[in-house]
């Protein structure tokens, strides 16, 4: 089967609208901070913090899909076959996203600093006499973030590209000649390590955590990745409804969109269970240093944001999701896809914000256009590298088992 896709002109044409927007918006932010005769600490740690935000969030749900393939290919799983061209083409722009948190992080460490000279995003960098920072140092300093970060984002596109040439290139393998198949099972297995020693662990610590550098918890790690997990699933989704309205995937049914909305139904009932947890034992042990990250977010400013990341990250996924009709309807696991990457956006915004801003918070024209420009480029990508091959992985040993799937 050559199941190739085009883009459309409209779909194009949103992306570079989109693309367009969020650098205009960035310009915008630029000219606030040179030319505003009123800029504030506040309003410089803003423009680098939303940046932060979004390029980490990006980055985390883009990488999702290689964990994907990485899974399945080790659980020999064949339901994901149909549409497994779409988290390749997603897991193969995990560089772009890289690069640009990359960018956006390494700025914010050796150049933002307020009028004071403090890094008001990342205070280990200028700690001054905080001796809790001081004691962090052996992890928190500039050294281990930048080695760190480079490592992780560079193992984290190299399997994603990797991944996808693999895939490509058992295409023109003989028919059922296994040797491409065992050597993708063998990596799968190599990026889960790396995957479970970065995601897991040390990345959120670095890029979102120690934005609070004085508060840790130690499931942290794993609320963020069910936070990217479900927004990653969810991503997924939205480009198979897609491509399947566009008269490509036809291998795709019913019983393939189930499955994607059961994950996207049981993840979020796991971030529940985890943002329980940290935020339980921590109400529990009423340490001041533990506290004081809930007390901003649930009891200050953020409170709207707090009850608002319950609610639509939990409340509405477990009422709309939980039969199974719903989940087999393209409108309604649409509408919880989009649901839900924007309920995990603001999850990620609560996470990062209230560190540098403190009580200034606000949501207007920059935050909301810096997230269109992330959104076009990931649109943009991704468009492109579909169009590179057939949307169906041919001489893939599971091809006819996905073929006659059923739930």
């Amino acid at each position: 089967m050559n199941d190739r896709f085009e883009i459309p002109g409209r779909l194009r044409n949103t992306s570079l609208a989109l693309i367009a927007v969020g650098v205009l918006t960035l310009i915008g932010g630029i000219a606030c901070l040179l030319m505003g005769q009123h800029t504030t600490d506040v309003d410089r740690a803003r423009f680098w913090a939303v940046l932060l935000h979004d390029s980490v969030f990006f980055t985390l749900i883009t990488t999702v899909s290689i964990f994907i393939q990485a899974a399945t290919s080790l659980a020999q799983a064949a339901w994901i076959v149909a549409y497994r061209r779409v988290p390749e083409a997603i897991g193969a722009n995990v560089w772009v996203f890289g690069a640009i948190l990359a960018v956006v992080s390494f700025l914010i460490v050796f150049t933002f600093r307020d009028a004071h000279g403090v890094n008001t995003i990342y205070k280990w960098v200028t700690p001054g006499n905080d001796k809790i920072l001081l004691g962090k140092k052996a992890f928190l300093n500039t050294g281990m973030f930048v080695g760190f970060t480079l490592v992780t984002l560079g193992l984290w596109a190299f399997f994603g590209r990797k991944f996808r040439a693999m895939s490509i290139a058992q295409e023109s393998a003989p028919k059922n000649d296994t040797k491409i198949y065992w050597k993708v099972f063998r990596l799968s297995g190599v990026f889960l390590l790396i995957y479970a020693l970065t995601q897991m662990s040390t990345a959120p610590w670095l890029w979102v955590m120690s934005v609070q550098a004085h508060w840790y918890s130690t499931l942290f790690s794993w609320y963020t990745f069910a936070s990217a997990f479900v927004s990653g699933m969810s991503l997924i989704l939205l480009w198979v409804v897609y491509l399947k309205n566009q008269g490509n995937l036809e291998l795709v049914t019913t019983e393939h969109m189930h499955d994607l909305g059961k994950f996207m139904f049981a993840f979020s009932i796991f971030w529940t269970y985890l943002w329980f947890s940290q935020y339980m034992l921590i109400w529990y042990a009423n340490i001041p240093d533990e506290t004081q990250y809930f007390k901003l977010r649930q009891q200050g400013p953020y409170s709207i944001i707090f009850y608002a990341n319950f609610i639509i990250n939990f409340c509405m996924p477990i009422l709309i999701l939980m039969s199974r009709p719903s989940k087999r309807n393209y409108f309604t696991i649409t509408f919880m896809a989009m649901v839900i990457i924007f309920g995990h956006w603001l999850d990620y915004y609560q996470m990062i914000m209230p560190g540098p801003l403190g009580e200034n918070w606000h949501i207007n024209w920059y935050e909301i256009g810096i997230f269109m420009g992330f959104a076009g480029v990931l649109i943009f990508c991704v468009s492109r590298t579909l169009t590179k091959s057939s949307l169906v992985p041919n001489n893939n040993l599971f091809l006819k088992e996905t073929i006659v799937h059923l739930s």
